[in-house]
Formats: C-alpha cells, sequence, structure tokens
C-alpha cells in the first residue's frame, strides 16, 4: 500500500515538473518573439521627408523631396518664370540708318539727261559706313532763288528710300512746264541742293551746293520729283 502512494506521488511530481517544462518553453519563445517584434521597426523602418518640398518661383530654384535613408529624388524643377530680355540689340536700331541724308554724309551730282527734254538728273550716292534715308524731295534753290523748288506730289513713293553705303538715291528736275505766258525763262549756274529731315518740316544737316550744266535753262514751273531708288523710276515724271 505504501509502495503504490509512493509510486502515485512521483508520477504526479512528474507531471508537475512536465507541466513548469513546458510553461518556461513558452515563455522563452514569447520572449523571443516579443524581441523581434521590437527590432523589426528598425531594420524596416518608413521612409520619412528628407526635405521641405516647394515651388521655384521662376528664378531657377528648384526644390525636391527625399528620403532620410539618402535616396533623394531631388526634382529640381522650377517653374522657371525667368525671361531674358528685350529686344535685341539689332531691333533696337530699326534699320540700322544714321538718320537723314545730308551733305555731309552723302556725295550729289546733277547731270543732264536725253530723255525726258528739259530735265536733269540729280543724284546722291552715301559715302558714309552706315545708311541714311532720304526723307521726302530734295529742297532746291535755283541761283539766288528765295523759294524752293515745286515738288512733284504725283512721284511720292510708297515708302522712304533707305539709302546703303555706297549706294545712292536719284530725283529728276524737270526745268520747264509747257511753253506760253510769261514764266520768267532763265539761263541757271547754280544749285543748291538742302535735304529734308524725317518729319518734313524746314532742312536738315548741311546742304550740297552743285554747279549746274552750261546752259541750263529754267523758268518758273520748273518741279522736282521725291526721291527714288532708281534713276528710270525718278525719269518717268
Amino acid at each position: 500500500m505504501r509502495t503504490i502512494r509512493s509510486r502515485t506521488a512521483a508520477a504526479a511530481t512528474a507531471v508537475v515538473l512536465a507541466g513548469l517544462s513546458l510553461t518556461a518553453c513558452e515563455s522563452d519563445s514569447d520572449a523571443a518573439s516579443g524581441g523581434q517584434s521590437a527590432a523589426r521597426p528598425e531594420s524596416g523602418a518608413p521612409s520619412q521627408p528628407g526635405g521641405g518640398t516647394g515651388k521655384a518661383d521662376g528664378e531657377g530654384s528648384g526644390s525636391g523631396s527625399g528620403s532620410s535613408s539618402g535616396q533623394g529624388a531631388s526634382s529640381g524643377q522650377g517653374k522657371g518664370g525667368g525671361k531674358t530680355g528685350g529686344a535685341g540689340a539689332n531691333q533696337g536700331a530699326g534699320s540700322g540708318s544714321s538718320g537723314a541724308c545730308t551733305g555731309a554724309n552723302v556725295k550729289a551730282v546733277v547731270s543732264k539727261v536725253t530723255r525726258p527734254i528739259n530735265h536733269l538728273l540729280l543724284t546722291i550716292t552715301n559715302t558714309g559706313s552706315r545708311a541714311c534715308d532720304a526723307y521726302s524731295a530734295p529742297l532746291l534753290g535755283f541761283d539766288d532763288d528765295q523759294s524752293v523748288t515745286r515738288t512733284m506730289e504725283d512721284s511720292k513713293p510708297q515708302s522712304v528710300v533707305t539709302v546703303a553705303p555706297g549706294r545712292s538715291a536719284y530725283a529728276a528736275i524737270q526745268l520747264s512746264g509747257e511753253p506760253g505766258g510769261d514764266t520768267h525763262g532763265r539761263t541757271a549756274q547754280r544749285l543748291t541742293v538742302h535735304f529734308a529731315p524725317r518729319n518734313g518740316s524746314g532742312s536738315v544737316g548741311t546742304p550740297a551746293k552743285l554747279t549746274l550744266p552750261a546752259g541750263t535753262h529754267k523758268d518758273d514751273n520748273a518741279a522736282v520729283t521725291y526721291w527714288q531708288s532708281s534713276a528710270s523710276d525718278a525719269l518717268t515724271y
């Protein structure tokens, strides 16, 4: 009887020891599992913004966002609103003209022509290094005339004649009109050429003073064309 009780006690003790052992193993397993859970956020932490995001406001300073792991995606894509400015130097000077043609930047020559009759051809050639503009018509004075010669209004070109260096502009001078009446015909020897400004009021610059071809005869009906870009255009009037 005593032997049976001893065996029963020993069996109960074994069961208790086995339960304690199992409980200890589960505790160790939970502890290990808990340690791994705590370590996981350190090895796989989510990316954090590495820098503020913003818009470049037109001065070319783009900004971007990047992660704390150093793999930043720097965009550098600012909205460049800056403009390189202004009209180019070539447009600022217009046509490149130095202003009105005058006796200071052109050479003037007057010559006889065979057709049409009673006409002279006035030619100015640009002797400067920049283009000049031959505005309106030449303002002519024969000898000591107190008024300028009449302008043929129907000869007005569509645009101002710009004379490049070495090139020429032309005007035809009609010496007399239809015969009849007292037109005060006379022989002239000198011709003074004044040049019109852009606004057409008065004259500008140095006049050209020329000697007329021998035997030049003119009367009160004398007239001159506007400046033309070719001699043939001038002599059609």
